[in-house]
């Protein structure tokens, strides 16, 4: 491992690299925050894709490209005399230090659990916020497996949460038993609204799946499981069976458009029994 002087040797030199970038090569040069936040999203999903293959040379990579897009923010807002680089770090200096006193001093000298140093950072974070809720913290813009996740993440670290984690799967059941009544409701106006029939049943299982799909997050959260990595593995999975199914029956000579679900069935369970 480097030490603290190479480690500052090596920021300086990427604070020299982003700077000739931003001077001398004409794409880096036009690049604002509207142009660099798709890019940067996409940095992460690359990020996370390189954690869940456990590659430590990828993420190194990862890390590094996502740190490039820190300086390219910091180097932007410093053109137009906004912030610089200093003022990121500065800045995440003192949050951290106001969010965590049981680490850098309040004066009481009482150790805490993992769980009451997360409820004192929401509690901290609502503070710096100046009366605004808790909940307007989350993003806008995450998308909406994540959002949910994070949601009920921070309320439970205020409290509001099931007494253990068994006491979910009801509000589940319930749930998608809503859900099941509401495509019922096909061609039948729900009552008290308005609209077509069609528009209106249309809406209302809307809902009721979203809500579905919430208690399930909610369940994955209590239960320590990241709905995002376990979909994403149920997607590779349906991927894995179904491409070997398309190219089982492509070899047997059969068309898969033409085939009964049955045929399908029957080649998808060997691809299952192969562990796919």
């Amino acid at each position: 491992m480097h030490s603290r002087e190479e480690k500052l040797e090596a920021f300086g030199r990427a604070l020299d690299v982003m700077d000739t970038l931003r001077e001398k090569c004409p794409w880096n040069g036009s690049q604002t925050n509207e142009s660099l936040r798709p890019l940067t999203i996409e940095e992460v999903y690359e990020l996370s894709d390189a954690v869940l293959g456990g590659d430590a040379r990828e993420i190194c990579k990862e890390v590094g490209d996502l740190a490039l897009h820190v300086l390219f923010y910091a180097k932007v807002a410093e053109e137009k005399d906004q912030y610089d680089i200093a003022d990121v770090l500065e800045g995440m200096c003192r949050k951290m230090i106001f969010r965590h006193p049981h680490v850098f001093g309040d004066g009481s000298g009482t150790p805490m659990s993992a769980e009451e140093v997360a409820k004192a950072w929401e509690l901290r974070k609502k503070k710096e916020r100046e009366g605004k809720t808790i909940l307007e913290g989350v993003p806008r813009s995450c998308e909406p497996l994540r959002k949910a996740f994070i949601m009920q993440d921070k309320a439970s670290a205020v409290g509001f949460d099931w007494d253990s984690p068994a006491d979910v799967w009801p509000k589940v059941d319930e749930e998608l038993g809503e859900a099941k009544e509401a495509v019922g409701l096909a061609v039948k106006k729900a009552p008290g609204r308005s609209g077509s029939p069609s528009e209106v049943s249309a809406e209302h299982a809307e809902e009721e799946f979203g809500d579905a799909l919430f208690a399930l997050v909610n369940a994955c959260r209590l239960y320590g499981v990241d709905p995002s990595v376990a979909l994403g593995k149920a997607c590779d999975k349906f991927k894995r069976r179904f491409t070997y199914m398309e190219t089982e029956a492509g070899a047997r000579g059969l068309d898969l458009g033409k085939m009964s679900l049955a045929e399908m069935d029957a080649i998808w369970d060997e691809g299952k029994a192969k562990g796919l």
